[in-house]
């Protein structure tokens, strides 16, 4: 069995699932890096979600300047290429947003969020393959909603009716890298993600170890206040980081 492979798999049905969908107003782009950016995403999959995983990370959805750049979770694209040594052809999402252009790993605007989180990881583990050997991160949903002025919309600002075929495929999603990476922690990045960990653990019979860190937003007045000391504090307590 190749876990990398299987999770690849599971990448293409969920992109298969959600392509297609409709979304109302004031919803008016739709981008899902998993599509144009599926060559650097295979990348990073194949690198580090070889082998089983105590730790998984998931975040929410990508942001304008990271995932929907490199097609890598949280992927501030400094992380991604110097780091991780991930690069890779990124195509263009259609229609896109004049506001929120794809530039792949040209983009020169920096994803705060992804930023702070490969920032904290890469000042403890000097190398990334180190941090992933026991960690993988993961982001709930690969689509990113974009309002007319360019201002994204969060999945849970959707209607309930629009949301409802997008969690039936990110759910099966997780809950394939639950199943293949076997995480004896389940960390949320923020409040949402965590809430869909509970559900997805759940609807697969496990029970392992569910948390959360604080979201790194610079939206969150909490998360500019030390957030690498509060989510190093926050792994410590729940037993994923010694």
């Amino acid at each position: 069995m190749s876990i990398a492979r299987d999770l690849l798999t599971a990448t293409d049905c969920l992109s298969e699932s959600l392509r297609g969908l409709r979304f109302g107003a004031p919803v008016s782009h739709v981008y899902n890096p998993l599509d144009y950016a599926r060559d650097s995403h295979g990348r990073y999959v194949r690198r580090f979600a070889g082998s089983l995983k105590r730790v998984l990370l998931m975040g929410m959805n990508p942001g304008p300047w990271g995932m929907a750049q490199t097609g890598v979770p949280f992927g501030e694209v400094a992380a991604v290429r110097d780091w991780m040594g991930i690069s890779g052809a990124v195509g263009r999402p259609e229609p896109e947003h004049s506001k929120r252009p794809v530039s792949g790993f040209a983009c020169e605007k920096s994803e705060v969020s992804g930023r702070r989180l490969w920032g904290l990881f890469s000042d403890v583990y000097a190398k990334a393959d180190d941090f992933f050997a026991g960690h993988y991160v993961v982001n709930y949903c690969p689509l990113i909603w974009m309002e007319e002025s360019g201002r994204n919309r969060t999945p849970d600002k959707l209607p309930a009716a629009e949301m409802e075929p997008v969690q039936v495929a990110c759910d099966a999603y997780v809950g394939e890298h639950l199943r293949l990476l076997e995480p004896e922690y389940l960390i949320g990045v923020g409040a949402f993600a965590e809430a869909c960990l509970v559900r997805i653990a759940a609807q697969a019979g496990m029970s392992p170890v569910i948390g959360r860190i604080l979201h790194p937003s610079p939206a969150s007045p909490a998360a500019n206040r030390d957030w690498a000391g509060t989510a190093k504090e926050q792994l410590r307590a729940l037993g994923a980081w010694r």
